[in-house]
């Protein structure tokens, strides 16, 4: 063979792979996981919170997330993971929103909780809500540190 037909096959067995690697089509991307659970806007949150007799917010997030990102009041604190374990304290006669930062945890809890016969109006995220201009997340302002107390004259020596 000649060297330009060896130049040519080399370059035809190389090249091969990245063409049929390009002809190939796109893998379709994971199918999205949808909930029953409704997501709620910023106006549909303000309106529920107008009527805090008649609602409950479970906000689901770790402790850590409640004094990073605040919620909304009138919420009862239950992490994902514990919520069907303590589903006996959650009461029946209110509407109840589910609460995570961007509303994917609260889906979740929420259909969970619908499964159970709770009336679940929707899902909120507490991010999400801010984002849009709400104002009714409360934050966790962590207090000041005391100060120290005078110490005696026996303490001093």
């Amino acid at each position: 063979m000649n060297k330009i037909v060896k130049a040519f096959v080399l370059i035809a067995a190389f090249a091969a792979p990245a063409v049929f690697a390009q002809n190939q089509p796109a893998k379709a991307p994971a199918a999205e996981v949808k909930y029953k659970t409704p997501e709620l806007n910023r106006a549909q949150v303000d309106e529920w919170l107008a009527k805090p007799d008649k609602v409950l917010f479970i906000d689901i997030r770790r402790p850590d997330e409640l004094i990073t990102f605040g919620s909304f009041p009138v919420f009862l604190s239950i992490q994902l993971a514990d919520l069907e374990k303590n589903i006996a304290f959650i009461p029946k006669d209110r509407s109840i929103i589910t609460v995570s930062n961007h509303a994917n945890r609260a889906f979740r809890a929420g259909d969970l909780l619908s499964s159970k016969g709770f009336k679940v109006v929707g899902a909120a995220g507490s991010e999400n809500y801010e984002q849009t201009g709400g104002t009714a997340v409360t934050k966790i302002v962590k207090p000041a540190p005391k100060p120290e107390a005078p110490k005696t004259e026996a303490e001093k020596k």
